[in-house]
């Protein structure tokens, strides 16, 4: 299958002044063909309570999620999953709300995610090229337009917090030629939207979930990410 890069052309010195999501169409152009995530994928393990409880990270006291009103398709586990992409890998599958980190051995470490509204959607391949704890949050002017509510920290940012949108863990997608695609790898207070498409564009998760996700990967040009819709 052909999957279509939608992206910004944003330069890396630009970065650290916009860490929000992307809210505005962006030119495409062809990728290379990439496998798609297989039709059927294999449940070895599923997590639990044991991993959703309330812990303390860098000082913030995350809340325990109530993992049992979150439906098991999106729990974390562990799955067989045949790819050619090699172990480090990250596939993201938007239609299906899940994301996959490539283990060797035919594994992978499947995540359920909340992806962006009709509109905001993105699909191609990038790579993390760099990653934060506990990130600030400055959304994007084009965003502030259209709630006026968050306008006042779109050059201040929003601190780290428990209710900040980005959450415990933020990964910055970047193309090829080292510019920002705006789209992010992060996690979210809002644990019901997993599963749906509620945001402005950017990929979120359980906290919980970010964490070990970020534990995970290596961020440089070797950290690939496809993202598939």
């Amino acid at each position: 299958m052909r999957i279509r890069n939608s992206l910004t052309a944003l330069g890396l010195s630009s970065v650290l002044a916009l860490t929000g999501c992307a809210s505005t169409t962006a030119e495409t152009s062809s990728a290379r063909p990439v496998a798609a995530a297989p039709a059927f994928v294999e449940t070895t393990q599923i997590f639990g309570d044991e991993v959703y409880g309330a812990t303390t990270d860098a000082g913030y006291a995350l809340p325990a999620i109530p993992i049992n009103r979150v439906d098991k398709r999106f729990h974390r586990q562990i799955v067989n999953f045949e790819t050619p992409e090699k172990a480090g890998t990250v596939i993201v599958n938007t239609r299906e709300r899940f994301l996959y980190y490539i283990l060797p051995g035919g594994k992978a470490v499947r995540y359920g995610i909340g992806v962006g509204k009709q509109g905001f959607a993105w699909a191609g391949e990038a790579y993390v090229a760099w990653k934060q704890e506990w990130p600030m949050w400055h959304p994007p002017k084009e965003m502030a337009v259209r709630k006026p509510e968050i306008a006042k920290y779109v050059e201040g940012g929003m601190g780290p917090g428990l209710s900040n949108p980005l959450g415990a863990r933020a990964m910055y997608l970047f193309n090829e030629k080292g510019q920002d695609t705006l789209f992010r790898i992060h996690g979210s207070p809002e644990w019901a939207s997993i599963g749906t498409a509620a945001s402005s564009g950017c990929i979120r998760m359980i906290n919980q979930d970010v964490i070990d996700l970020y534990s995970r990967v290596r961020p440089g040009t070797s950290s690939k990410v496809i993202v598939i819709q």
